[in-house]
C-alpha cells in the first residue's frame, strides 16, 4: 500500500493560470483562460494522481511544466523545480534529463528508428554527453532487462510491438533518463488488464527508486492503486488534494462534492452519474465552478471563488468542507 512522504517535495505548482490568445470574429483577437489558480505538488518517492474529466486541465498541466505550450499561450502563477523557478531556459536545460515525459500516445516513438536505438539515444541526452556505443547499449540492455522486454526487442521498429511492449519501451526510455521527475500523461488507454496492471507496476518501481511521479489520467480507479495522494480537477483548476486512504467505504473522508460525487459514480459504489456537464472555459460560472451541480449549493457559493485551503490532512477549495 503506497503511503503518503514527508519529503520536499520535487515540483511544486501553486496558483498556475493558462490562457491562449485566438481569434474571434471580424479578427478580433481575445483570451481563452483553461486553467485557472491550478495548484498541486510532487515529492520524491511518490505519485500523485491527476484526476479529473477531459477538458479539465491535466494535459496542459503537463505541457507548461516541460514547456512545450503552443507559442499563442499565456502563463501565470509559479511553478518550481528542486526549489528553483522553471524558466523557459531551465525547463529546456532540464527537458528529458531532470523531468522525463512518458506521453498518452506510442506515436511518440520515432516509426522508423529501432527502439533499442531510441533510448540509447535518451541515455545520451540524458548524461549531457555522449558515452561510446558499447556504454549506451549496456544502458538500454539494462532497462530493458528490467521491464522484461527481451533482447532481441531492441532490433524492432516500434509498429512491431504490442501495446503492452511499447509502453515498457517508454517507461524504459524514462529510466535511462534518471529523471527525478516522471509525467506520465494517460498512459494506460487501450491496453489490456494485464498490461494496464504491468504499467502501474513500473511506476511504483519509479517512484520506490526515489523518484517523484505525476500521473495524468481520467480513471480514477486506476489512479487509487498505486498512487498516495490524488488531486482532483474541475474546469481548469484543482478542488481537493488528497490521501488515497480516503478514498474509502462511502467517502466520508473526502472534502469536496465533487470529489464524493465522482466515488460513488464508480461502479463498484453507487455507480450514481453526475448530474450537469462541466462548463466550458468561455462559459464558466460566478463563484464555485461546480455550484451549478452542487446539492451543497448555498447563496454563498455564487459570491466568489473558494480558496484552496488544509483541511483534515488535505487541500479543498469549498467553503462548506469540514
Amino acid at each position: 500500500m503506497p503511503t503518503q512522504t514527508k519529503s520536499k517535495p520535487i515540483l511544486e505548482v501553486e496558483e498556475l493560470s493558462i490562457s491562449f490568445a485566438q481569434y474571434t470574429s471580424g479578427l478580433r483577437q481575445s483570451s481563452l483562460k483553461v486553467i485557472a489558480d491550478l495548484s498541486v505538488s510532487v515529492c520524491p518517492g511518490e505519485i500523485v494522481a491527476v484526476v479529473g474529466s477531459s477538458g479539465s486541465g491535466k494535459s496542459l498541466l503537463a505541457h507548461a511544466i516541460l514547456g512545450i505550450l503552443p507559442g499563442n499561450a499565456a502563463i501565470s502563477g509559479s511553478i518550481r523545480f528542486a526549489g528553483q523557478k522553471l524558466t523557459a531556459e531551465y525547463q529546456e536545460a532540464i527537458r528529458g534529463r531532470e523531468i522525463a515525459l512518458i506521453p498518452q500516445s506510442v506515436n511518440y516513438l520515432d516509426p522508423l528508428m529501432q527502439v533499442g536505438k531510441q533510448v540509447r539515444n535518451a541515455a545520451k541526452i540524458a548524461r549531457g554527453s555522449s558515452p561510446d556505443r558499447a556504454a549506451a547499449r549496456k544502458i538500454q540492455r539494462e532497462a530493458f532487462a528490467r521491464y522484461n522486454l527481451a533482447p532481441e526487442v531492441e532490433r524492432l521498429l516500434p509498429f512491431q510491438l504490442s501495446g503492452g511492449m511499447a509502453r515498457r519501451v517508454l517507461v524504459a526510455t524514462a529510466l535511462v533518463s534518471s529523471a527525478r521527475l516522471v509525467i506520465a500523461d494517460e498512459p494506460t488507454p487501450g491496453l489490456d488488464d494485464a498490461a494496464v496492471r504491468e504499467t502501474l507496476g513500473c511506476f511504483r518501481e519509479l517512484a520506490d527508486q526515489g523518484r517523484g511521479v505525476l500521473l495524468i489520467t481520467h480513471d480514477i480507479e486506476t489512479a487509487l492503486e498505486i498512487a498516495d495522494r490524488i488531486a482532483v480537477f474541475y474546469a481548469g483548476t484543482t478542488v481537493e488534494v488528497a490521501p488515497v486512504q480516503d478514498f474509502s467505504g462511502g467517502g466520508e473522508a473526502l472534502r469536496h462534492p465533487y470529489t464524493k460525487a465522482l466515488w460513488r459514480s464508480l461502479p463498484k459504489n453507487d455507480f450514481a452519474p453526475i448530474p450537469g456537464f462541466q462548463p466550458h472555459p468561455n462559459a464558466l460560472p460566478e463563484g464555485c465552478l461546480f455550484q451549478p451541480r452542487c446539492p451543497m449549493a448555498t447563496p454563498e457559493c455564487t459570491a466568489g471563488r473558494p480558496e484552496m485551503r488544509a483541511v483534515r490532512e488535505g487541500m479543498v477549495r469549498c467553503i462548506h468542507a469540514s
